[in-house]
């Protein structure tokens, strides 16, 4: 079926699936998805295709007349036909899911998790939108092997005035107040050229992180650039242009804290990194949030995902400071291999070899 046919949806229509998918149209059900992500782009993908990975991303049109996108990547190489495995999105990746042009049902997600089980990948792992996990977990229902996840989320509704004085902790306004006297000088780039000051506060970050997790600091840095290389931001910077902002605090010519924020119909803030020594005494993080929050809010989106939080207490609490709100949901893997299984079993040994505590 073709992309032109997939344009114009029946609603008494069979699923109908076309890949690849027209940008135009990938465009189009981006402008008009509400909770449409900048990691849901084709921008997005072509960043992924940059790194090591094959657009296989696929256009729905759904029994219920709506059109979908599921972004979908798999990894090249030398697999057999069609058995590579898939992700929306990968790990390290940012969320995926399907955008819509209209307000996705569990019929059109339902339909969508029938397509990916039907395929040949070895495996198919899809994290979703968490303000879309009710649906998935009504259209996944038994199939697939699920992985509880928690993000944190920030309602922006009413604007960044609103969100101030009614959100925010008491606690958070004050070290707001406070790095506002502290004589940081702050920089927004859209332009890539602070990736580099980003990055090294990153693996200076993890440094610090591996401390408290009592993991080797080699092993740490191997894994972070293994994870999140320099030439990873380097390529986002190139394919997403303004959509991708990067935030530095300075104190005295020197980087106290950083972060990346994706600006598209929502914000999203994907990474954070900071020089605990300076932004500490200074509260650099926290000026640098409520700024890209204000920033989030002046573009008019209606979210600002905090991303990730773990089993940790005290990235969670200082989310929730912000007023961002806990939401559990799952990432979905469809396997023809007990690969998550096997995954969990060896990663749990490393730790425990290790000595590896989750803070």
């Amino acid at each position: 079926m073709s992309v032109e046919t997939l344009a114009r949806p029946s609603p008494s229509a069979a699923v109908g699936v076309a890949s690849p998918v027209s940008r135009d149209v990938w465009r189009e059900l981006l402008a008009r998805d509400p909770h449409a992500l900048v990691a849901q782009s084709p921008e997005w993908i072509d960043a992924l295709c940059a790194s090591g990975y094959e657009d296989v991303s696929r256009l729905y049109a759904l029994p219920s007349g709506n059109r979908a996108i599921l972004p979908l990547v798999r990894r090249a190489g030398a697999w057999p036909a069609g058995w590579a495995p898939q992700a929306s999105m990968p790990h390290a990746w940012g969320m995926g899911g399907a955008i819509c042009d209209a307000p996705l049902g569990a019929q059109d997600v339902a339909a969508i998790v029938g397509d990916v089980v039907a395929q040949r990948a070895l495996v198919t792992s899809v994290r979703p939108n968490p303000l879309h996990a009710r649906l998935w977990a009504e259209a996944a229902g038994s199939r697939g092997t699920r992985i509880p996840r928690l993000a944190h989320v920030l309602d922006l509704d009413g604007g960044a005035e609103h969100v101030w004085t009614t959100r925010f902790h008491k606690k958070t306004r004050n070290m707001i107040r406070k790095a506002e006297r502290s004589g940081l000088e702050i920089e927004c780039d859209t332009t890539g050229r602070l990736v580099g000051v980003f990055h090294d506060l990153l693996m200076l970050s993890v440094d610090r992180w591996a401390g408290q997790q009592r993991e080797p600091a080699a092993l740490a840095r191997w894994r972070a650039r293994r994870r999140d290389p320099r030439a990873k931001f380097e390529r986002l910077a190139a394919t997403l242009g303004d959509a991708m902002r990067v935030w530095v605090a300075w104190k005295d010519g020197e980087p106290a804290a950083a972060s990346i924020v994706l600006l598209g119909r929502n914000a999203s803030a994907t990474r954070g990194a900071m020089n605990k020594r300076i932004a500490a005494p200074t509260n650099a993080n926290y000026l640098l949030e409520w700024l890209a929050i204000q920033d989030a809010c002046a573009a008019g989106c209606r979210h600002y995902h905090f991303g990730e939080s773990g089993r940790s207490r005290s990235l969670a609490h200082y989310k929730e400071n912000f007023g961002a709100r806990g939401v559990p949901y799952a990432e979905y893997r469809f396997e023809r291999v007990p690969y998550t299984r096997a995954d969990l079993l060896a990663r749990t040994a490393v730790k425990r070899t290790l000595g590896f505590e989750d803070v």
